[in-house]
């Protein structure tokens, strides 16, 4: 059908220069991630190491995608794709990636009562292959809620000099106190928090046969102790503002956090976490970066 169609890619350039990346972005495609089908935007491309080649086939990495739609999303899926790309452009490239987008929404039970509501998690696969060289990367986004450790002391000294104020020079009856406790009168000051991401860039072992998406997110959420909430009830949200009170945080410590969390995952070659706490006293975020590399 094609035959008497010209083919201008497969003519020669008139610059021979070798290029480091050609491809497509933002292609739509459907992932399958345990079982269920979710919407996906990828990257597709090869390098073009063939200096007098005009350009590569995009139309063929384009028709290997439809693989994504038909099996587990999995780094063999992956390895076995980017394998097709360089197939496919034998003597033009010999190196191939993918990086997918997409989000996964996940069920997350409220903290007390019995509700639970979806959501969202920002993932990112990025997966290089050259030779037999497999590199596999998993980026994830995690919000989470921090309060300063620097305001809830200072607020605390307030309401102890406050309560040196209200009492002086007075008996102490604990129904007295308690009601004090209770009111603005006596927690005149409180700390504050702000809603804060935590970016996650994680090398796959490429012997790895899985992606642990789920595993991934409840580690981290784990180790922070104040991911952000669905549907709540009053004793949810209660119970939210104990658990901030009990992990107050700088971006420092949910860096720190994070890493020790994140060096018990044996499927990981090494990471780069970065945290950002949208301040609520300042007009600028502060950040945190920690890296590490299995040796």
């Amino acid at each position: 059908m094609t035959a008497l169609l010209p083919d201008i890619a497969c003519q020669s350039t008139r610059l021979p220069i070798p290029l480091d990346w050609v491809g497509m972005h933002g292609i739509a495609v459907p992932l399958r991630i345990a079982g269920e089908r979710v919407a996906a935007f990828a990257d597709a491309g090869v390098s073009l190491d063939e200096a007098d080649a005009r350009g590569i086939h995009m139309s063929r990495l384009f028709l290997e995608l439809e693989a994504l739609a038909e099996d587990e999303l999995s780094p063999a899926l992956l390895r076995g794709l980017l394998g097709q790309f360089l197939k496919s452009h034998a003597q033009l490239s010999q190196r191939a990636s993918l990086a997918l987008r997409f989000e996964l929404m996940l069920r997350r039970p409220a903290l007390v009562s019995p509700l639970s509501g979806w959501k969202r998690y920002p993932c990112e696969v990025h997966a290089q292959l050259e030779g037999d060289v497999l590199q596999l990367e998993l980026r994830l986004t995690l919000a989470y809620s921090s309060t300063c450790p620097c305001s809830a002391a200072l607020a605390r000294q307030l309401i102890q000099e406050r309560f040196d104020s209200d009492f002086a020079g007075r008996p102490l009856k604990a129904s007295e106190v308690r009601a004090w406790l209770g009111s603005p009168q006596g927690i005149v000051a409180t700390p504050h928090s702000q809603r804060s991401e935590a970016q996650l860039r994680l090398q796959l072992d490429p012997a790895t046969d899985a992606f642990a998406f789920d595993e991934l997110i409840d580690q981290a959420e784990a180790a922070l102790g104040t991911a952000v909430q669905t549907a709540v009830k009053r004793a949810d949200e209660q119970a939210f503002a104990l658990a901030n009170g009990q992990n107050l945080m700088f971006c420092e410590d949910a860096a720190r956090r994070l890493h020790r969390a994140l060096r018990e995952r044996q499927e990981l070659a090494g990471f780069e976490v970065r945290v950002v706490h949208a301040e609520s006293l300042h007009a600028h975020d502060a950040v945190a970066v920690s890296r590490w590399v299995r040796g």
